[in-house]
C-alpha cells in the first residue's frame, strides 16, 4: 500500500484588505478594534470583489500547488472542495473549478471526479482523510484538495450582526496529496461529529421542510428573515466545545501515533479564534514557537485556513522535509478532527 503525502501546497487571498477600523468607517458597525482584537486576535481581513467566488479563489490556490508539485491539472486523478460557502446553492464548487482549471477541453481534456465536502471548518481535514484514503487505496496517484471561502457576500456587515462579521475574511488554501513509496505522509487522520449542537452555529437561509423552502410575498418573490439569513453563533458554548474537542483530537491522535506533543514540530490550528487557540495551547503545553497563526491578518477562512498555514510555512521555511507537523480542527456541526503527517 503506497504512502500518501502532501506534494505541493498553495495559497491565495484577494488583495482587498478590510481592517477593524474599516469595518466602523466604512460599513458603520459599533465596535472598536480594541474589542474585536482582545475576543478573536484578528487585525484585519481579507474581501474578494463582487463577482468573484469560492471555485476563483480555489483555483489560484490550487494552480500553485499544482506548480508547487511539479504537475499539470490533467495529471489529477481527483478533485475535493471544502467549503461552506460554495458557489451556487448546487452543484458543487468543485466541478466549477474543474472547468476552470482547463480539464474539460481540450487535447488534454480528464473528466476526473469532483467532489464537494461541507463540514465547514473542519472541512479541510474530512478532505484530507478522503484524500489519504483514495491515495493508499490506489485508487488515486494525486488528489487535489482546496479550501476555499467566499465569506464576505453573507456577513450581516452592521453593528446587528457584528459578532459574526468581525471573525470571517475570504481566502482559498489547496494541497496535492500524491502516492510515494517513500516512508513519509500523512501517518494518521481522526475525525469526529456531535450533531446534537447543529443549532448553536448555523446559518439556515432556507428550509428545506418548508413548502416553498423560501418563504414567498405576495407577488411570489422569496423573502428570507434576517435571523435565517445570516450566520448565528452562541459564542461562548462554541469556545468551550472547540477547546474541548480541539484537545480530545490532539491527544487521540499522538496516543494513536505512540508520540507525545514534544515529538511535534509545528502545529497548525484552525484559526477560528486566537483565544481558543492559546488556550488549547496552554492546556496542552505547547510552546508558541511551534505554533503557525495567520488570523491576525485573515480572520476565519473556515475549510482554508490550515491549508493556507501549510502553504505559508513551507513557503517561508519554518516547514521543512522530515518535521512531524499536527493538524486540529473544529466547526460547526459540530464537526472536529485531526491529523498528523511527516512531511
Amino acid at each position: 500500500m503506497p504512502n500518501a503525502y502532501i506534494s505541493g501546497t498553495g495559497g491565495y487571498v484577494p488583495p482587498r484588505v478590510v481592517t477593524n477600523d474599516d469595518l466602523i468607517q466604512q460599513y458603520g458597525v459599533d465596535t472598536t478594534h480594541e474589542w474585536i482584537h482582545r475576543r478573536t486576535g484578528i487585525n484585519e481581513r481579507r474581501f474578494a470583489d463582487a463577482g468573484v467566488g469560492s471555485a476563483e479563489l480555489g483555483e489560484k490556490a490550487a494552480r500553485r500547488a499544482l506548480e508547487a508539485a511539479g504537475l499539470e491539472p490533467h495529471e489529477l486523478d481527483m478533485i475535493l472542495f471544502a467549503s461552506l460557502s460554495p458557489d451556487y446553492c448546487f452543484p458543487g464548487s468543485g466541478v466549477i473549478m474543474q472547468e476552470r482549471l482547463g480539464l474539460c477541453e481540450g487535447p488534454k481534456a480528464r473528466f476526473v471526479p469532483a467532489m464537494d465536502i461541507r463540514n465547514q471548518c473542519s472541512g479541510f481535514l474530512y478532505g484530507l482523510g478522503t484524500a489519504t484514503s483514495m491515495v493508499q487505496s490506489g485508487a488515486c496517484k494525486h488528489v487535489l484538495l482546496v479550501g476555499g471561502e467566499t465569506h464576505s457576500a453573507a456577513l450581516d456587515l452592521s453593528t446587528r450582526g457584528r459578532q459574526v462579521a468581525s471573525l470571517f475574511g475570504d481566502g482559498a488554501g489547496a494541497v496535492v496529496v500524491s502516492a510515494t513509496d517513500e516512508d513519509r505522509g500523512i501517518r494518521g487522520w481522526w475525525l469526529g461529529a456531535d450533531g446534537r449542537h447543529v443549532e448553536v452555529l448555523c446559518q439556515k437561509v432556507w428550509d428545506i421542510k418548508q413548502r416553498p423552502f423560501i418563504p414567498l410575498d405576495e407577488h411570489g418573490v422569496g423573502q428570507v428573515q434576517p435571523e435565517a439569513m445570516w450566520a448565528y453563533m452562541e459564542g461562548k458554548k462554541v469556545f468551550r466545545h472547540a477547546v474541548e474537542r480541539m484537545c480530545e483530537a490532539v491527544l487521540t491522535a499522538c496516543t494513536a501515533q505512540g508520540i507525545t506533543g514534544a515529538d511535534i514540530d509545528l502545529w497548525c490550528f484552525h484559526q477560528a479564534n486566537m483565544r481558543i487557540n492559546q488556550y488549547v495551547a496552554e492546556t496542552l503545553g505547547i510552546p508558541e514557537d511551534k505554533l503557525v497563526h495567520n488570523i491576525d491578518r485573515y480572520g476565519n477562512t473556515t475549510a482554508a485556513t490550515i491549508p493556507l498555514l501549510l502553504d505559508e510555512a513551507a513557503r517561508d521555511g519554518r516547514l521543512q522535509r522530515g518535521m512531524k507537523v499536527a493538524m486540529v480542527a473544529f466547526g460547526s456541526g459540530f464537526t472536529w478532527g485531526s491529523a498528523i503527517c511527516d512531511w
